[in-house]
């Protein structure tokens, strides 16, 4: 019997087609991943099945979950079906969490609302979903706020509120998303201990082919609100027949063609840099105390070279980062670009030299801007802006593949990748020497993140560009990088050629950051297939 059935679903909002003909299953104890990029409408399938949709939606088809006709559920019935039948994970757990209540009352509150029980009576059982959710209070006590909190300790405490009533199918979207790969592999643990503990069934929602292949039994594939293709995960991933399954399985195991050419000049020379924040203890006692963040870190960077940062959340790449670019001090060492000391002093004639591309291009835009503006902005280095600014906004648009005809338009008239894009011309406008790329393509899909990785393979050789490529994506970092860094709580515990460090690390943390990323079976990426006989929905 399944948990959760969906036959000929179709959704409109406002008229506009969403969701055409979708149908899935999952069953006690089983997990289901679905597969597909931003807009394909995997969330949207998800939030049908909880009746969580927009005005103006309208739905046709069967849903039925735990055995009720969700489409002719009266809305008291689904708010007692939310949270006590199913639960929902979502993917940014500070979105998901009320930043002025304590975990413990956040988690509470779900008992509270479905049961009537007794405010202790309902923190003692949120005390036990925190706990099951690997949150003891031993360590995490409930009176903790989510800032308190790690990523992915308040990526748990969302999984806690979610489980809290033990329900029956737990739908987890996006859930490792923003996460390092350790963390990541730890919640996956977690969801997977769920499911075989609880007997609950798990419908994980991903764009990472990687993640959904280590963790489900069954896979649906979905493009443009429908399913293309769906069959039991070890059969399907060997004999997708599907055009755009199989362009998803290229794109995750894609590796950029890139220059060959030799290093040359040392561009950026890092010397023994020391990072030290003060922090002020609260109290009687007051006082400071002082938090070394970055610890005696040295590297070169040279031109036309791809240089790699991994490390988790918390070691230390962005102080670093911020160092680099001159946003922060240092405590000790020293960080020498293009021959000069850099500081509060470094010229802005140097400083253009040195460009950075954020995670989220979206929040680092003025949305009130017009493309013309956002790309010229670092025009505010130079001396004065030139009388043919408009001619070179024009032109590294053309050579980031978006076109000159963005220039009149806002930033929200475009795709995630397509601002990304956008992103990059800023970054090369005034034609720097080394691009600083933080996390720039983790939030995208995997066939837009191929793209982009082209993309930045080809303006390296174009423009002689020197790359620090920092990602917690161990894939992406292989395949876009000379040598990689490895860092961990401040410190470089390993450095080297990338091929040499991931083929060979010597580093016990490297090797369990290596060892924590999905990869895909080596016979699905050399393309071998199963001849077993299965049908293909």
């Amino acid at each position: 019997m399944s948990l959760l059935q969906i036959e000929g679903l179709n959704l409109s909002i406002h008229g506009a087609p969403i969701l055409k003909n979708v149908g899935l299953s999952v069953a006690p104890g089983q997990i289901v991943g679905v597969i597909g990029e931003s807009g394909s409408g995997k969330s949207m399938t998800a939030f049908a099945a909880l009746q969580l949709l927009p005005h103006g939606s309208v739905c046709s088809g069967r849903i039925i979950l735990n055995g009720q006709d969700v489409l002719n559920m009266p809305e008291p019935s689904l708010c007692q079906m939310r949270g006590r039948d199913v639960g929902m994970v979502f993917q940014e757990p500070m979105t998901a969490l009320n930043p002025i209540k304590t975990i413990g009352d956040q988690v509470a509150e779900t008992i509270l609302i479905h049961e009537n029980v007794s405010r202790s009576e309902a923190l003692t059982r949120a005390a036990e979903a925190l706990t099951r959710a690997e949150l003891p209070q031993d360590r995490f006590p409930l009176g903790r706020y989510p800032h308190e909190l790690s990523g992915g300790q308040r990526q748990r405490v969302v999984i806690a509120m979610a489980i809290a009533l033990r329900p029956k199918l737990l739908i987890a979207d996006e859930p490792t998303t923003a996460l390092d790969v350790t963390t990541q592999a730890q919640i996956l643990t977690l969801l997977r201990k769920l499911v075989q503990e609880e007997g609950m069934g798990l419908l994980l929602i991903s764009h990472d082919l990687a993640v959904v292949a280590d963790m489900a039994d069954e896979i649906v594939i979905m493009r443009q609100g429908e399913v293309v293709e769906s069959g039991a995960a070890d059969w399907l991933l060997r004999n997708m027949r599907h055009p755009y399954s199989k362009a998803l399985l290229e794109a995750s195991a894609h590796q950029p063609d890139r220059s060959t050419d030799e290093p040359s000049e040392v561009l950026l020379d890092v010397r023994n840099v020391v990072r030290d924040y003060t922090i002020h203890r609260q109290g009687w006692w007051g006082g400071t105390q002082t938090f070394r963040a970055v610890k005696g870190v040295s590297f070169q960077l040279r031109q036309g070279e791809s240089l790699g940062l991994v490390g988790e959340s918390g070691c230390g790449k962005s102080t670093l980062t911020r160092a680099i670019l001159g946003l922060e001090e240092t405590q000790g060492g020293e960080i020498i670009a293009f021959g000069q000391r850099v500081g509060r002093d470094f010229p802005n004639s140097l400083r253009s030299g040195i460009q950075v591309v954020f995670q989220d291009p979206y929040s680092s835009f003025n949305p009130r801007w017009k493309v013309a503006r956002l790309v010229a902005e670092p025009f505010h280095l130079a001396h004065r802006r030139p009388d043919d600014w408009r001619a070179r906004v024009a032109k590294v648009l053309e050579d980031v593949g978006i076109g000159a005809d963005a220039m009149e338009r806002y930033i929200h008239e475009f795709s995630g990748g397509q601002r990304q894009r956008i992103a990059i011309a800023r970054a090369l406008i005034l034609r720097p020497e080394i691009v600083i790329l933080d996390e720039a393509v983790s939030a995208l899909d995997v066939s837009i993140r191929a793209q982009i990785l082209d993309l930045l393979a080809t303006l390296q050789t174009e423009y002689r560009l020197a790359y620090l490529f920092i990602s917690h994506d161990l894939r992406v970092v292989r395949s876009i990088t000379d040598r990689v860094m490895v860092m961990r709580a401040g410190e470089i515990v390993e450095q080297g050629a990338t091929a040499q460090v991931f083929d060979d690390p010597q580093h016990d943390y490297t090797q369990q950051l290596i060892a924590a990323a999905p990869v895909l079976p080596e016979d699905v990426t050399n393309g071998e297939n199963d001849d077993r006989a299965e049908p293909v929905v």
